[in-house]
């Protein structure tokens, strides 16, 4: 066998690589690891993105990491927030020195006779090295940080102000007193439009289609009472469970009433826009609450603009770029200085590298998710996924979780590697995320697939994930240990 160079690499510095390596030190701490980042630094999308008003769309008690709780009064939380809380975890943890800066893996290798993975690594200069390790465990996310998705804009080379993305936002720009065109209605857009509102002299919110959109306190009371009357762990843990049981209601109740859900969703706005909006148009979406995600509104923010003036909705189609702005599928020129390209993510599976097994290729898109955690023909590796109806880190959380207890029992039984080697037939498995947003459709056909039950199904079911990937038996007809 050759040698080993660490035990465990895991993929990415982001919230869920840093939760991961800290899940490690607790449950694990002999064994040897190594983080790597493709970037220069800690935090992943929340080093990443830098627009105007970047912050949470969930609560930081449930987003946040179950081993250290969110202690800030804000229960939406501003990126830069969020950076400076993955940065401390990661020193308070001492993970920060297992980081290698400036690596991306643009190939795995699996080898049945030796066991163990051979990753092929690019500097930020394109030089190659090679890493050696038993176990993988991806913490990649799901999109592209480098290619963010913009639609082809006929006349886009015409338009003489600024056009941005906000995946690639340049510090130089100055809004103040212009007249902005967010094109776009989801979770960045209901972000950026009221942020921008601030300083610009009116901001236009212009979407395709309406989204539903929420109002959520940034101080939440009742979580300031807990704390003033509880200690700080008892505190965290009720705060914690509190926001669980919310979104596992929301989200039940979203699936089993949802005419009733949404007119409760369209009611709410109407009574924060009154008048000044024409609710029906512009917040009435035509698929049902949950078949995508809810966007939220921090303190109501969006709709304290369309009340106050500076922010406007449009539902329309567009027909073109012009040289001053965006032309309407009705004719109609919308005047703009800057035009923010709000249009959603490129999905990118695993951070877009290649894994072999034995020298053969392993097509993703043919992979079945196993307990959510691990995928049909890919050895000794863990794969980070979290829920699309609540925070992405209470799932991840639980996988981490599942992966110390999974490597534990390894080593007590003397197993040096294992795959899950069966899978339910094509006929019986769906897209991984059943979502129909854009940029989910736009590329889901390259992602691996679940099943239609236990242990391929993916239920976005908090309690059941517990019980599955907490207390569950690691014995399955479909799991092989090898020694």
């Amino acid at each position: 066998m050759s040698a080993i160079e660490t035990d465990v690499v895991i993929i990415g510095a982001g919230l869920s690589g840093i939760g991961a390596a800290c899940h490690l030190i607790r449950n694990d701490p002999d064994t040897r690891f190594i983080i790597l980042e493709s970037r220069k630094s800690v935090g992943g999308t929340w080093d990443l993105f830098r627009y105007p008003g970047v912050r949470s769309d969930s609560d930081m008690h449930t987003l946040g990491y179950s081993f250290r709780p969110w202690r800030s009064e804000n229960t939406i939380a501003d990126g830069s927030s969020i950076l400076k809380y993955i940065h401390e975890t990661a020193v308070e943890y001492g993970v920060d020195q297992h980081i290698w800066y400036g690596q991306r893996v643009i190939k795995a290798e699996w080898s049945s006779t030796k066991q163990c993975w051979t990753l092929t690594l690019h500097n930020t200069s394109g030089d190659a090295t090679f890493l050696t390790c038993l176990f993988i465990n991806s913490c990649t996310g799901y999109y592209s940080y480098d290619d963010p998705y913009t639609p082809s804009f006929g006349g886009l080379e015409k338009f003489k102000g600024r056009f941005v993305h906000p995946q690639s936002w340049p510090s130089d720009l100055n809004y103040e007193g212009k007249r902005v065109v967010v094109i776009g209605s989801g979770a960045t857009a209901v972000t950026i439009v009221p942020a921008m509102a601030a300083a610009a002299n009116h901001v236009t919110m212009l979407q395709r289609s309406p989204t539903y959109i929420v109002s959520s306190p940034a101080v939440d009371p009742t979580v300031e009472l807990l704390r003033r009357f509880l200690s700080s762990d008892v505190a965290g843990i009720i705060i914690r469970w509190r926001y669980i049981l919310i979104q596992m209601i929301v989200y039940q109740l979203s699936r089993r009433f949802p005419k009733y859900v949404k007119n409760k969703l369209i009611d709410w706005v109407r009574l924060q826009v009154g008048d000044y909006c024409d609710v029906k148009k512009h917040f009435n979406p035509r698929y049902k609450p949950w078949d995508q995600r809810l966007c939220v509104a921090s303190d109501g923010d969006l709709f304290n603009g369309i009340r106050n003036g500076d922010i406007s909705v449009i539902t329309q189609q567009i027909n073109n770029l012009t040289e001053d702005g965006v032309r309407l599928a009705s004719g109609f020129e919308l005047k703009a200085d800057i035009i923010v390209s709000a249009t959603g993510l490129k999905m990118l599976p695993l951070g877009g590298m290649s894994f072999f097994v034995d020298d053969v290729k392993i097509d993703l898109s043919q992979c079945v998710v196993f307990r959510g955690a691990m995928l049909s023909g890919l050895p000794n590796m863990v794969v980070s996924v979290g829920y699309t109806n609540a925070s992405w880190t209470l799932k991840v959380d639980l996988i981490n979780r599942y992966f110390c207890r999974l490597k534990n029992f390894m080593d007590r039984k003397d197993f040096r590697s294992f795959c899950v080697v069966n899978k339910p037939p094509a006929s019986e498995t769906e897209p991984l995320l059943d979502f129909s947003s854009s940029y989910v459709m736009r590329s889901i056909d390259e992602f691996p697939r679940q099943g239609q039950n236990l242990p391929w199904r993916l239920y976005q079911n908090y309690i059941l994930d517990i019980v599955t990937l907490r207390f569950s038996r690691f014995r399955h007809s479909a799991l092989k240990f090898y020694k």
